[in-house]
């Protein structure tokens, strides 16, 4: 198990290196690009050049990802080149916010997903088609649609819940239950996992094992709760994990609907803008919880299932 979590680890920075150092190379490979886009289109070639200087562009590629790569453990990622405002302190501001909503919808979204998918796997019939067409139907419509369909029936015609804003929980609970209702719900409904329990409960149903425990008289409870749930959960557990990726895509437009202050709305109005030192910020912090995510997942699955060790 310890050469399994070695291997896993290494990995897991390896594609972090990977994926920094690439979206570095397509940021900050055009220096000049660059410095000309904060000082406008119209800017000399001479101030283009000062600029560069100014901000450090004119150096060698690999020497400037190494001192931005040194930043993560001075906690120094740089400024915005409009705000002038540190993009670690940017970041301590709207994580908390992007972060609130993946996890309530992660949560939500395990507990809806097992309890659907056990219900269509073991049941089957009418139960089991209603929940592939509601699966089907999420997974198809993009976040933001339901985003904007949610903003006019439960905020505009119907004022049961906030149309814009962020409610911190330390200034209110229920007004940050109230603010985050209509946004969680806009990125569960695509990243329901049902499906793939459903499957993997369907496959272990079918299993000998299953066949005996029922002999022995032991209820139906306790064989799928106890037995079926534990034996199916690896590839829902490795599903969930990759959700969480689709989760980060859906906030950046489901925080532009709802006007919430996360992580989302800086990389897309950062991006807009140019601003390179934010969009670096905000894609290391995607990128570290997203491996972090994944590698509790393999771990987990590598626990419960300790042929997964093998890989």
């Amino acid at each position: 198990m310890l050469l399994y979590i070695v291997k896993h680890l290494a990995r897991a920075v390896g594609v972090f290196l990977t994926v920094t150092f690439a979206t570095f190379m397509v940021m900050y490979g055009n220096g000049a690009g660059v410095a000309r886009t904060t000082l406008g289109m119209n800017a000399s070639a001479q101030d283009v050049q000062r600029r560069m200087e100014e901000l450090g562009l004119d150096r060698p590629l690999f020497i400037q990802y190494f001192d931005w790569l040194g930043g993560l453990f001075t906690g120094d990622l740089g400024r915005s080149y409009y705000t002038g405002q540190s993009v670690v302190g940017a970041l301590a501001v709207r994580v908390p916010v992007t972060m609130s909503l993946i996890i309530v919808t992660l949560v939500f979204t395990i507990v809806i997903s097992v309890i659907l998918g056990i219900a269509a796997a073991y049941y089957r019939g009418w139960i089991d088609r209603i929940v592939q067409i509601v699966a089907g139907i999420g997974a198809a419509i993009p976040s933001f649609i339901i985003a904007v369909i949610l903003v006019l029936v439960f905020a505009v015609n119907n004022p049961i819940f906030p149309a814009t804003g962020y409610v911190r929980p330390a200034d209110s609970i229920p007004g940050w239950m109230a603010s985050i209702t209509l946004p969680v719900i806009s990125i569960l409904i695509g990243t329901l996992g049902a499906s793939q329990i459903r499957g993997s409960v369907i496959d272990v149903l079918s299993h000998d094992f299953v066949r005996t425990l029922r002999a022995r008289g032991i209820s139906e409870r306790a064989i799928v709760f106890r037995h079926v749930l534990r034996s199916a959960s690896g590839p829902g557990i490795i599903a969930f994990g990759l959700l969480v990726v689709a989760m980060f895509g859906g906030t950046i437009f489901v925080e532009q609907v709802f006007a919430l202050p996360g992580m989302g709305q800086l990389l897309n109005q950062s991006a807009q803008a140019g601003d390179v030192p934010m969009v670096m910020g905000c894609v290391l912090v995607t990128t570290v919880v997203v491996l972090v995510v994944n590698l509790i997942a393999d771990l987990s699955n590598a626990l419960l299932n300790p042929k997964a060790r093998i890989r």
